[in-house]
């Protein structure tokens, strides 16, 4: 009964296939349907009536003799030649010339490639086994930390004390804290900070600088906004405001929402299918627009610059421009709290823009400081935080940070097919790289090299491809190492040396998945 009903599928499915790709190369010829239709109808049912007894006679449509994606190939391939061949024979023989080459193989190749796909997703459906983790510690080691994983766990990784109860709060603070966002959401963001909050303390919830800019002294210890930062306009200016108020030391809280949470937030509100709807507009305007100069006028218009999307990496990356070291976060509801302390004042944003080519500050030749292009593949205001995902994650295997949050998602496509690094040819044109070569760094990470290695670095022009390729060392210190003995080769045999690395790291990059995290 099984293999009866499996034959009938079969056979409707083939039939379906074959009058869809039939239809197909019709559509395509120059000449009308009307002319080119009724024309080829004989030769159509002449090959559905060939093509399915051919392929019951070969097994094609056996439910037994297709276990496999070779068994499959074999067959549909030996069928459908053969029942072409026959078909075009028949109508040889009756001298009946009148058919388009294009519409009879094109019908036939078409139909091929549509029966190997239908089949092949079949045998994958069939062959499909129950995953069950039975180690379900081992299966999340292996699966990408949410943002939510990794703002639990900065607390007690070098980010922060944890939650816990001030030492001292003015009873004017508790109050105005409580009347803006409720008792229990108040308790929660007075357990982040670890001092006493007095006199010396502002509390608003506000968007606008002049209500910063306004405040009565220039030496606060503490400065408290409760409103959300997506919604402040020139938020570079906001936060250099809150830095002229603060003293040395002085600590500012604030908020965000996410563009994690916001995601999370417009599925959960809307129903199934209208909410993913909703975010794809929500994604549109909100997160292309502005990115792009022809329509970033449609973005205010639209939006007035309110209720910004903020990742995670910009919202701290702006904090750290602005002068502030990140001393803690928590989710608190449904917002992310950030506590950051004055350590210097602002600097000039370099040059940062949304668009999709960026020029990287980078250690050259000298120790000169070379523009390096690159695709965007991280989260604008990244560059400004990069010593703080260190302190919280220090490196993995082959160097690059761990758990890099900053990265986008499609940043991260981009790197693994390196798409990211094809800007670096305007380097190397302008003669600042070379093919080969070892990789200009940024000043920070620059600085976590030893000074040995520092000062021999920079005796050489950086590459596009360099020596991690073909070495893959998978530290810090194996790096130095891999960059050292480089170096040395180098020396006696520059062009031969170059030569050689970089046929052996094309050949890992090809053959042994060495790729950009």
């Amino acid at each position: 009964m099984e293999t009866r009903r499996f034959r009938v599928i079969t056979v409707l499915a083939d039939i379906l296939i074959l009058a869809v790709s039939f239809l197909i190369m019709v559509w395509y010829k120059p000449a009308s349907l009307r002319s080119v239709l009724p024309s080829h109808a004989t030769f159509f049912l002449a090959l559905v009536l060939m093509w399915l007894i051919v392929s019951l006679v070969n097994g094609k449509m056996h439910r037994g003799k297709i276990i496999n994606y070779s068994s499959l190939f074999s067959r549909v391939m030996t069928s459908n030649i053969i029942a072409i061949s026959i078909t075009a024979l028949v109508m040889y023989s009756l001298r009946d010339y009148s058919y388009s080459r294009t519409v009879v193989l094109g019908t036939a190749i078409l139909a091929t490639f549509l029966e190997l796909v239908t089949g092949a997703t079949y045998i994958a459906y069939k062959k499909a086994k129950l995953q069950d983790y039975e180690d379900f510690e081992k299966y999340r080691s292996y699966k990408k930390p949410s943002e939510y994983d990794l703002v639990n766990g900065t607390n007690g990784n070098g980010n922060g004390h944890g939650p816990h109860q001030p030492a001292n709060v003015h009873p004017s603070i508790s109050i105005a804290i409580e009347k803006e966002c409720g008792a229990e959401m108040a308790k929660k963001i007075l357990g982040m900070t670890s001092r006493n909050l007095d006199e010396h303390t502002a509390v608003l919830s506000t968007t606008t600088i002049f209500n910063i800019t306004g405040l009565i002294y220039d030496d606060y210890d503490n400065i408290i906004n409760l409103h959300k930062i997506n919604d402040i306009k020139k938020l570079d200016e906001f936060l250099d405001a809150v830095n002229i108020k603060l003293k040395p030391k002085g600590y500012f809280f604030c908020c965000v929402e996410t563009k994690d949470q916001r995601k999370k937030r417009i599925l959960k509100k809307f129903p199934p299918v209208i909410n993913y709807f909703l975010y794809s507009i929500d994604f549109l305007v909100k997160r292309v627009f502005p990115k792009f100069r022809l329509t970033r006028g449609m973005y205010f218009f639209l939006t007035r610059g309110e209720n910004a999307v903020l990742s995670r990496a910009e919202a701290l990356g702006r904090l750290s421009r602005s002068g502030f070291k990140i001393r803690q976060e928590s989710f608190i509801g449904s917002l992310l709290c950030i506590e950051a302390i004055k350590v210097a004042g602002p600097i000039a944003k370099n040059g940062i823009n949304h668009g999709p080519l960026i020029a990287l500050p980078r250690v050259g030749r000298e120790g000169k400081i070379i523009k390096v292009y690159k695709m965007r593949t991280m989260h604008p205001y990244s560059e400004y935080i990069q010593d703080y995902v260190y302190r919280l994650h220090d490196l993995q295997d082959g160097g690059k940070f761990k758990n890099d949050f900053r990265i986008t998602s499609w940043g991260a496509v981009c790197r693994k097919v390196w798409i990211d690094e094809l800007p670096m040819l305007i380097n190397l044109l302008k003669g600042e790289m070379k093919l080969f070569g070892v990789r200009p760094l940024s000043r920070q990470y620059f600085e976590l090299y030893r000074p040995e290695v520092r000062e021999r670095r920079i005796k050489y022009k950086p590459g596009l491809v360099p020596p991690f390729y073909a070495d893959m060392p998978g530290d810090l210190d194996a790096i130095q190492a891999s960059e050292i003995r480089y170096l040395d080769a180098y020396d006696k045999h520059p062009v031969l040396t170059d030569t050689r690395y970089l046929v052996k790291s094309i050949w890992n990059i090809l053959f042994r998945k060495a790729r950009s995290n």
